[in-house]
Parts: structure tokens; sequence; C-alpha cells
């Protein structure tokens, strides 16, 4: 069975001076993660998600420190020239910045940002890609914090979100909640929601100017990127999000993709693989991971699967595995 390469993720410049400003050392951290001393003096570099993953749990390792994401959330200013910080502050309000965020996104991480625009919230929920390897959860606590700090620096006020959620609670967990000003609440969704007014604030630092000097780069740098991805990598990508909906078939796959089901399948098949290769690679993935990381039942992982009913899913996983779902996650334990 043909396997799906993940996408690569770009790293830029500002890590080196990320990790300096943390007290660590770059080289010692990048040895810790296993990857090479020198990764961060090249150009142009680029990482799976499993090396993007690993390269900040060693951050984590490094600093031991449960207030890792408010550190870096608070220690971050708007003369900073962070790239993505930097062209988000030149959005006219929350709201575009968010969209704007998401749109680049992909740019960044493996990490999707759906902005959600409603009369009286707007919402900012954040999905992991590239299951089944899975984000340190200082990562997503720290993407969510962030979404505020965007707020308050753009706005110079002290905003406020109207709920934070998120899979894992962290500890300690007052110092969070002193920041946000509000309850965490743990879900399975990560989530920040504003008052749509705090979200249609004007930014002090918009600037048009230098928005129209950022986009085409940006525009570039992710038509770029989409040209590098192969198109077995896409579909798997859109049948990550597609496949508890049971929204899988050939036909909804190529209409999220913007193709024809001929021109989806001819494009698979001139890169070595199958559509259906792709979904049985891709749900393969899902159930092992599922299996050996959560404690969900067996017909919950068969409809997070898009399998209609669990006995279709046992078929399945047996013929993937040479045993039962409950044969190998004990063998995994």
């Amino acid at each position: 069975m043909a396997t799906t390469p993940h996408p690569l993720y770009a790293l830029d410049t500002t890590w080196r001076t990320l990790l300096v400003d943390l007290g660590l050392r770059p080289a010692d951290v990048l040895r810790r993660a296993g990857l090479s001393d020198d990764l961060l003096t090249q150009p142009s570099v680029r990482l799976p998600s499993e090396d993007y993953y690993r390269l900040w749990t060693s951050i984590e390792d490094a600093l031991a420190d449960p207030l890792l994401p408010l550190r870096l959330c608070t220690g971050v200013r708007a003369e900073s020239f962070l790239p993505p910080l930097f062209a988000a502050l030149c959005s006219p309000n929350l709201l575009v910045a968010l969209q704007r965020i998401a749109k680049y996104k992909a740019l960044i991480g493996p990490v999707r940002l759906g902005v959600a625009q409603e009369p009286d919230r707007v919402t900012a929920e954040f999905s992991w890609l590239d299951a089944p390897w899975t984000p340190p959860q200082s990562l997503v606590m720290m993407e969510l914090l962030f979404t505020v700090q965007l707020a308050r620096m753009g706005t110079r006020e002290t905003i406020r979100p109207i709920e934070f959620s998120i899979g894992a609670v962290p500890g300690p967990l007052a110092p969070y909640e002193e920041f946000l000003g509000i309850r965490i609440r743990r879900a399975s969704s990560h989530r920040v929601v504003f008052d749509a007014r705090d979200a249609a604030m004007p930014f002090l630092t918009s600037n048009d100017a230098m928005w129209s000097m950022f986009e085409p780069d940006l525009r570039q740098r992710l038509a770029d990127l989409d040209a590098d991805v192969k198109t077995a990598e896409r579909v798997h990508a859109v049948l990550l999000e597609g496949l508890p909906s049971g929204l899988i078939g050939m036909d909804a796959i190529a209409s999220k993709l913007g193709l024809s089901k001929r021109s989806l399948q001819r494009r698979i098949e001139a890169e070595g693989t199958s559509f259906q290769e792709i979904l049985r690679g891709t749900r393969n993935a899902l159930a092992r991971h599922y299996l050996r990381k959560t404690r969900m039942p067996i017909a919950e992982i068969s409809f997070l699967l898009g399998f209609d009913e669990p006995n279709s899913f046992y078929r399945a996983f047996r013929s993937w595995a040479g045993m039962t779902p409950e044969g190998f996650r004990t063998a995994s334990s």
C-alpha cells in the first residue's frame, strides 16, 4: 500500500532569535530534536510535521517551563520583525487580521485557522493537520493565546475573549486565566471567541501601504508551496477533514480541490497511486493513532473514519493490521 508523504513547512530566521531570547543555544535544541546543528543558518529550511513538532518538543524539554506559551506571547512586541505578526498588525482590525492569517497559515506550520463571523461574535478555531502526528500542547496553547495578544497589540486595549477552549487544560491554570481574564474551558475543539465589537475595534498599527508591500510576496510563497504539494497530499489533507462527515467519495474530494473527477484520477495515477490507496492509508494511520493515543470506543473511531457501521471498520482494520482493533490497542499499550 502506498503511503502519502506529508507537506513541508518553512522555518524562517526568526526561529533562531526566538531560541536565543528564551536563553537557549540553537545548536543544543536542534541536536536534542535530532536535527542538523546548522539547520537555522540554512536558507529556505522546510521540515515535515514530525520534525516540526519534534523541534517544538525539544524547546519544551530544554526549558521545562509550564508557562512557556505565556512567556512567548507576552514577550512578543509589535516592533519585533516577525513577518506573520508584522503583516497581521497592518490590518484594520482583528477580524481582518485573523482572516489574513488564515489565508497564509500554511506558510507557517501544520495547522489550519478557521475564522467564523457572526453578528455578535468572531470565532478563531485551530485544527491540526497531518495526523497521526500530534502537536505539543504548549504549541496549541501558544497559537490560541497569540490571537488574544494580537488583539491587544493592535488596539492597545486589554481585549478579553468571551470564550477560550482547548483540548487539554494547562497547568498551572491561574496565570493563564489571569492573562485571559476568563475561565478556560476543556473541549474537543481549540478555539477563541471574541465579541464582535472587539473584533471590529480599529488597529492603531493599521498600515495599508505596508500590507500592499507584503501581500504579493505572501501570495507568491503560497503559490510556490501549493505547486510543491503533490495531488495525493492534497487529497490526504481534504480526507482528514471529510472523514467524520462521510464526504469521502471521489466526486466530493474532487469538488473540494476544484478539479473534475477525471482530472483528479489522472493526476493521482500519474503519481503512482490511486484514490482508494490514499483513502486506505489515511484511515489506517488515523485508526492506529486513535487506538494508541485515546480510549475512544471502537464504534466512535469507526464513525470518525467515515465507515457506515463498525463491522466495516473491523473488516478493514483486520486487512491492514492482521488483528482486531481491540487486539491492536492491547498490543500497543
